[in-house]
Order: C-alpha cells, then sequence, then structure tokens
C-alpha cells in the first residue's frame, strides 16, 4: 500500500477537513482532528499538522495538498514533487468560462452527478446577485432556490449515474475514470450548445493530476483538451464551478430524494454508520439486488450492511 505523508499549518488543517466533509468517518483515531476515506484512499489528519494518505491513490490525492505543506515525506512509491495546481492567468475570476464539478463520489446511496455550466462574463454580477458561492457555505434549501434559478438562463449539462448503472459500470471502470469521462462529456456537450461561441477557458474542480485525467479520457472519441485548467477548491476561483457544483447538489438532492420516495424510505447522504443501518434494512427486504438500485454497491458499507443484517 501506498503511504504520504504531509506536514501543513493548523489553518490547512482545518481546511482539509472542510475539503473532506462529504467523506468523513464517523469516529477519529487518538490525537486526529478528522479520518476520511475518498474512493480508495485513507486520510487521517492529526492535530499535530501530520496528514497520512494511504491506499493505491495515495500519492495522487496527497498532490492536491503538496503545495500548502510545510514538510513533505515521499510515497513509497515515488518521490514525484509536482505540485497539482498551476498558477490561473491574471484576472481568470472575470473570463468567460465554462467550470465543471461533481457530487456524489463519496455517498454510498445516491447517483454520481456531474454538471458543466457556462457563466459569460457579463452574467458574473448576475450571479453574485443570486448568491452565488461556494456551495459547502450554502444549506439545501440554498442550493435548490439558487440551482432552480440558474437551470432557467445558463447553459449546462447535467450527467447522473444512478446506483443501478453505477454498479454496472464500476467493476470495468474505476470511480476516477468515470468522473474524468463524465466531465469530460458534460464539457462536450455545453461546448457544443454555446458553439459557434467559444469561452475564455475551461475550469474543472480538481480530483487528482490532470495527467491522470487526460489520460482516462483517451479512449474517448472526443476529448475536451483546449484551454483546460485544474483547480482544487475550484468555486473559490470562477463563479462558472460554484454554478456547476450547486447545480450539481441539487441534482444530487432530487436523485436522494426520487430514491427515497421509490423506496419507501429515507435515503440518506454520506457514508457513516446511519446509512449501514438503512443498507441493512433494504439487504433484509430484499438482498443485493435491491440494495444495488439504491447504493454503490463497491463501498466497504456494503459488508458493514451485511454484518448488520445477519443474513450474510
Amino acid at each position: 500500500m501506498a503511504n504520504d505523508v504531509l506536514t501543513v499549518a493548523t489553518a490547512t488543517l482545518k481546511e482539509m477537513k472542510n475539503y473532506y466533509q462529504d467523506y468523513l468517518k464517523p469516529t477519529t483515531p487518538p490525537g486526529a482532528l478528522f479520518a476520511a476515506k475518498k474512493s480508495s484512499v485513507n486520510i487521517t489528519g492529526y492535530n499535530s499538522g501530520k496528514v497520512l494518505f494511504q491506499g493505491s491513490s495515495a500519492e495522487q490525492e496527497a498532490h492536491i495538498w503538496k503545495s500548502k505543506a510545510t514538510t513533505t515525506l515521499p510515497s513509497k512509491k515515488s518521490t514525484s514533487k509536482k505540485p497539482i495546481d498551476t498558477p490561473l492567468p491574471h484576472g481568470f475570476d472575470s473570463w468567460s468560462v465554462i467550470g465543471s464539478d461533481e457530487v456524489g463520489t463519496g455517498s454510498y446511496f445516491g447517483p454520481l452527478t456531474v454538471v458543466a455550466a457556462y457563466v459569460e462574463k457579463s452574467q458574473i454580477p448576475l450571479l453574485k446577485e443570486l448568491g452565488v458561492r461556494d456551495s459547502k457555505d450554502l444549506k439545501d434549501p440554498q442550493i435548490i432556490a439558487i440551482a432552480k434559478d440558474l437551470m432557467t438562463f445558463l447553459p449546462f449539462s447535467l450527467l447522473n449515474v444512478m446506483p443501478e448503472k453505477y454498479n454496472q459500470i464500476q467493476p470495468t471502470m474505476t470511480q476516477g475514470k468515470m468522473k474524468a469521462v463524465l466531465h469530460n462529456q458534460a464539457l462536450g456537450h455545453v461546448l457544443a450548445k454555446i458553439s459557434p461561441q467559444k469561452p475564455d477557458a475551461i475550469l474543472i474542480d480538481q480530483f487528482e493530476l490532470p495527467s491522470t485525467y487526460f489520460k482516462h479520457i483517451q479512449d474517448q472519441p472526443a476529448q475536451i483538451k483546449e484551454r483546460v485548467y485544474f483547480q482544487t477548491k475550484g468555486e473559490g476561483h470562477h463563479l462558472a464551478v460554484a454554478a456547476a457544483s450547486i447545480i450539481a447538489r441539487y441534482a444530487f438532492l432530487k436523485g436522494l430524494d426520487d430514491l427515497s420516495a421509490e423506496a419507501g424510505t429515507n435515503i440518506p447522504s454520506g457514508a457513516g454508520s446511519n446509512v449501514d443501518l438503512v443498507a441493512a434494512k433494504l439487504l433484509k427486504r430484499g438482498g443485493v439486488a435491491l440494495l444495488g438500485k439504491y447504493a454503490k454497491l463497491h463501498f466497504a458499507n456494503t459488508e458493514k450492511a451485511k454484518k448488520i443484517s445477519g443474513r450474510y
């Protein structure tokens, strides 16, 4: 198993906890501020400032934070110290940009949702007036209201992979590749919608190394590569990403509501112990076949739910 260890300042440690909010584990080890699991990577942030990344993609995940680290212990598999973010051009936040983001990657229940949205520079003041900002700073009712406004006038593409379809794809495709392919498709759809107009740039909310992203999409018939930038916490760099994130969050919440209505029980987000109990109830009712209509089965929650149900 590959490991990466960073040492960061207290402010960065708190920023990391906020960043991994959707992936937090219900318990933390002694001396830790947070523990999270994102896809195949376990992240533990200690009060001392040490942050441990463990898993097959540990190096890639750690790269997100290396530019903010005070010291770095290299991965067992690689000593690369290439920063993951590259500086954006001056004045980028006032450009006409297509932004893209995804929601649901760390939630056991519900869809994987990717949205790309185009914000023309003349629309930036309107988006600010509507309250568009980082979706993590908004409550769900605000997100729903703002998303409904944005969807009336912004060119956007929304790709929603519900659990049943997700479980068909996942055995042959990593979640990282799945996300990259969806981002690429959504960006292509928006470019087609605004054609012949072209954006000044495209900004993807970064979830892995750009080189890995482009490797993931190299088998796609159309590959969007022109003027593409990557930034972690992209919502803070351009309102196009913030708008995409808000629409994606709205679609994810609606997906959970639809699944809850279908299941006749509340389908929660996240991957904590509360979801294990709901999953166990679904297993008792209809086995893995039923659970697979609502949940991403490759998550560790499936095995936990099996033990709780007492049938496996």
